[in-house]
């Protein structure tokens, strides 16, 4: 399915007049900064459709002739389209406010045609100056990217034009898992781009805290809320835990381009842990780490290895671990840390490469 950019005009890609918020002149005509350059990037290296949405209060009326909006709008469009930027489409609504046309943003009836099931909408985005273009991207399904002040309605809040192509050309890498089976119920959001925020809670203490470094160290906003079969045993939840874990870690990555797919290591005081891992979209583990402790806090040792084996499975990547040292939660700890940043390495982003896959065989 094809993805959309909605764009609206004033405000957005000209500078709106504070007088009569009418463009209807050429020397009224002024880009936003950054916008013509931005838009040529955007255009040249992403995939989305560019759709024009713009509402031009009355034009056609004697307050608004049409012979003066279409001089300094065929000329913006033609500087555009000089510097590499086409527009598909560009829909005009004519209507005043107070009329209520269902044409007049934030109404959708100018974008029927985006409905019939060619166009990926809840991966599209409207991109506009008003919180009419927050509601219009609500009303179609769609996200939306704000310039203004922040507005938690929006999916992106900015006033720059530099952060809105970095943002589309590098968007959130996001993996959500909701696994529900008589034995477990769990809710994973993972965030590959975040800030190591976590929120964790599994009923066993010890494992939140081994979970955690993931998020710590791997940069990455985890959120995982667990209820389990705690009054038989730790292993369901610890094993489930694990398979949804690497299913939103995949989710996540999505198409893989551009990641430097590999990832390894991790000394913590009298302990080494080698993490080598690879997301080449099979699962494998090597696993050299014994332990000695029936238990470490309220997770049994005998889990550790099936919990990285279950997270390779779902998450399809080789893992590689080995960890040697005397301190038996140094060990563990040291693994989970390692882990993290093996995972942290293998998601970054290659920006001489951000639309190749890092395979000779082109897929992963």
């Amino acid at each position: 399915m094809k993805k959309a950019l909605f764009i609206d005009r004033d405000g957005t890609i000209i500078v709106e007049p504070q007088t009569d918020f009418q463009i209807d002149s050429l020397e009224d005509l002024e880009f936003l900064p950054g916008v013509i350059s931005n838009l040529r990037k955007i255009a040249e290296e992403c995939d989305y459709e560019l759709v024009m949405v713009t509402n031009q209060d009355g034009m056609g009326t004697a307050s608004f002739p049409e012979e003066n909006f279409w001089p300094a709008h065929n000329k913006m469009m033609l500087t555009l389209e000089n510097e590499g930027v086409k527009f598909a489409k560009v829909h005009i609504d004519k209507s005043f406010d107070h009329e209520n046309l269902p044409t007049r943003k934030p109404g959708i009836g100018m974008l029927t045609e985006y409905f019939d099931g060619s166009y990926d909408l809840a991966n599209s985005y409207v991109i506009g100056d008003r919180k009419t273009d927050i509601q219009l991207a609500k009303n179609m399904g769609a996200k939306s990217i704000y310039i203004g002040d922040p507005d938690d309605k929006a999916t992106f809040c900015t006033k720059s034009w530099d952060a809105i192509y970095r943002f589309l050309r590098m968007p959130a890498r996001i993996g959500e898992v909701f696994r529900k089976t008589s034995e477990t119920e769990i809710h994973i959001r993972v965030n590959l781009d975040g800030s190591g925020k976590c929120e964790i809670y599994t009923g066993l203490p010890f494992f939140d805290h081994m979970l955690e470094q993931l998020g710590r160290h791997g940069g990455t906003d985890l959120l995982i809320e667990v209820k389990g079969d705690l009054h038989i045993d730790e292993h369901h939840t610890i094993e489930d835990t694990a398979l949804a874990l690497g299913e939103a870690y995949l989710k996540a990555l999505g198409d893989k381009k551009g990641i430097y797919r590999y990832g390894f290591l991790l000394p913590m005081d009298d302990v080494l842990a080698q993490v080598a891992l690879d997301f080449g979209g099979r699962p494998w583990i090597v696993w050299d780490a014994d332990f000695k402790r029936e238990k470490i806090g309220d997770m049994p040792t005998e889990m550790f290895f099936h919990f990285f084996k279950s997270f390779s499975d779902t998450a399809k990547c080789n893992l590689n671990i080995k960890a040697e040292g005397t301190n038996e939660h140094h060990k563990i700890e040291a693994i989970f840390k390692g882990l993290a940043r093996a995972i942290k390495m293998g998601v970054a982003k290659d920006g001489s490469a951000l639309n190749q896959l890092p395979s000779t065989k082109g897929i992963l």
